[in-house]
């Protein structure tokens, strides 16, 4: 019951439409806008007549060039981060360089596999360096105040 009510006010008002044809506004026709139209437009001419189908490329590239020309529109971006020229880069300056000496192994990973044999030669001969350097430690049982004793020269007890 209320869904027959909800039809019958919903096509009341298709029925009325039908039996009182309403005149539609007549569309003026104008010509198709040329180049000296453009030259008329400002910032609150309607465009649409200039974009609409069948206008002249030209004349439409015109237009849309007045328009975008207006400082209203002719605003840089902000958040333009490839506008710039990065082709050109400055060095990094040699302070900035020293101290990313230590990162080497983590900016270039696969230098570590060019030469490991080199590597490992060269960590076998600073360990021996070091060695060499110190003093060895006493045996155990000897007293350091007391020379070290040559087989030659030991009596046997």
């Amino acid at each position: 019951m209320a869904a027959e009510d909800f039809f019958r006010r919903w096509s009341r008002p298709r029925e009325r439409g039908q039996a009182q044809e309403i005149e539609a506004p007549v569309a003026v026709e104008l010509p198709p806008p040329g180049m000296e139209d453009v030259q008329q437009l400002g910032i609150d001419s309607d465009y649409a007549r200039f974009i609409a189908t069948g206008v002249d490329e030209e004349v439409k590239r015109a237009a849309l060039k007045k328009l975008f020309a207006d400082p209203h529109f002719n605003v840089m971006d902000g958040l333009d981060v490839y506008v710039g020229d990065y082709s050109v880069s400055e060095p990094i300056p040699p302070a900035m360089l020293s101290r990313l000496h230590h990162a080497k192994t983590l900016l270039d990973p696969l230098a570590q596999f060019e030469k490991p044999l080199m590597k490992l030669r060269e960590q076998v001969e600073s360990m021996v360096a070091l060695a060499d350097a110190e003093p060895a430690p006493p045996a155990i049982g000897e007293n350091a105040a007391e020379p070290a004793a040559d087989d030659s020269t030991r009596v046997a007890k």
